[in-house]
């Protein structure tokens, strides 16, 4: 039974080569076309790529020349090279932009920038991108049925260059950083103000510039002191039930008794 199985998987494989041998040789272009679309529908996407680079050939100018280069472009799709797919898939919607297949192939070449979006830790070029050509393809296609899964795509993106942006400015003030510190979660608020990290950002505002002044020179403690002061002001009123809170006074406390130190000897 053994030998019978491997006689029967080998004859299938030569059949499987005869025909694709077959296939890439012939110039008779439905029969190519025939075989790889027949391969696409096995999800052989690296025997149907071979037959429609040829056909593509074969094709240029004539009636099939679209739907062609719209298998060509899915097939490598299929094969989840996202950057050549991207390029295809975009290649594709510029060459036939009143195609039926023209939205499908604008969503999924922006649906491959997503793809290659890295983690929040990792250079996010990839991710604004991806976003670009989303929007892009929101103005295109306002009506879109994939405008829900565009929209929450780009959600899911922004979210990540958020989390970057917050984890980037916390990282300052892990290395002691305070100034950077400060100055990184200022502009974290500013371009995100409805995160859900704004409380905490503001809350390690106030410790950064607590720090930043206590440890100050004499010629800027004064300064800086007061803005640390404004800080503690800006986290209170926008947080007043914050669970931090408390050991935000605590801070607010020490400030004011190094204010009231240094006051008397600024004064003529």
């Amino acid at each position: 039974m053994r030998k019978l199985l491997t006689l029967l998987v080998l004859a299938t494989l030569l059949s499987a080569c005869s025909e694709f041998n077959k296939a890439l040789k012939s110039t008779d272009v439905p029969y190519k076309l025939e075989v790889a679309e027949k391969y696409l529908a096995n999800e052989s996407y690296d025997r149907a790529i071979p037959l429609l680079e040829e056909l593509i050939v074969l094709t240029r100018g004539g009636d099939l020349s679209e739907k062609v280069n719209y298998l060509h472009a899915k097939a490598t799709y299929g094969m989840k090279d996202y950057t050549l797919a991207a390029y295809y898939l975009a290649n594709f919607v510029r060459t036939f932009p009143r195609s039926q297949y023209a939205e499908e192939c604008a969503f999924l070449s922006a649906y491959c920038q997503f793809q290659n979006s890295p983690t929040y830790e990792l250079d996010q070029t990839d991710t604004r991108n991806a976003m670009d050509q989303m929007q892009l393809f929101l103005v295109r296609y306002p009506n879109s049925a994939l405008k829900d899964s565009c929209t929450a795509l780009i959600d899911g993106m922004r979210t990540k260059l958020e989390v970057k942006s917050y984890h980037g400015a916390a990282q300052y003030f892990k290395m002691r950083n305070y100034q950077a510190a400060s100055v990184s979660f200022k502009n974290f608020n500013r371009e995100w103000p409805n995160s859900k990290f704004r409380e905490d950002a503001m809350y390690t505002i106030l410790k950064s510039d607590y720090e930043l002044a206590i440890n100050s020179v004499e010629s800027k403690k004064l300064e800086r002191l007061k803005e640390a002061i404004n800080s503690y002001h800006n986290f209170a009123d926008a947080f007043p039930q914050s669970v931090l809170l408390p050991d935000a006074g605590k801070l607010h406390k020490n400030i004011e008794a190094a204010l009231a130190q240094e006051i008397p000897t600024s004064t003529p």
